[in-house]
């Protein structure tokens, strides 16, 4: 791994993105996306996530967090772990997926290109970590990852996503409790 994808300071407040594998447009389907915010507002009440902006896009997520355990590297690799298990295991169970065997088949064929993955890959590996360390900086990733449905053309107003904290920045209330920044 390249040491531009690492987190160097544990105790930091980061920006990262990650994406499923192939970019596959996943979060199409509103009981993926909730997996994910109820596996943040888990980490967030068990696990120590401290939460300040998030964004689930169709074929990635944006994040920016900080971890009370110094852990984010742990931490950001339990929220994937368990999303990926959870969403492939939905995924196989359920009749109502019509990508169904097409997704499995390219989760499968990412694994087994991966030497540290059993069987079903459903995030890339990289996670690109941003430490924030200015004001200016965090209010631009903040901007950049609220923007990011409005320059996707899916909404007009960045608080128009569901499935991000911008409402929380417009007066508003999200599906996830957040830190403040």
């Amino acid at each position: 791994m390249s040491r531009k994808y690492k987190f160097h300071n544990k105790e930091g407040l980061y920006f990262v993105s990650f994406a499923t594998v192939y970019w596959i447009d996943i979060f199409v389907r509103h009981v993926y996306c909730d997996i994910f915010v109820d596996s943040l507002s888990y980490c967030r009440k068990n696990l120590g996530l401290e939460l300040y902006c998030w964004c689930i896009m169709p074929s990635h997520v944006h994040l920016i967090f900080s971890a009370k355990n110094n852990n984010p590297d742990i931490l950001l690799g339990r929220i994937k772990e368990f999303t990926s298990k959870e969403i492939v295991k939905v995924i196989q169970s359920s009749s109502q997926e019509s990508r169904k065997e097409w997704l499995l088949w390219m989760f499968k064929r990412a694994g087994s290109k991966s030497s540290n993955v059993k069987e079903y890959q459903f995030w890339q590996h990289h996670n690109k970590p941003i430490e924030l360390w200015s004001t200016p900086v965090i209010e631009q990733k903040a901007d950049y990852l609220h923007e990011n449905p409005v320059v996707a053309g899916y909404v007009n107003e960045d608080w128009h996503w569901k499935y991000s904290s911008a409402i929380d920045y417009s007066g508003g209330k999200g599906l996830i409790d957040l830190d403040d920044l």
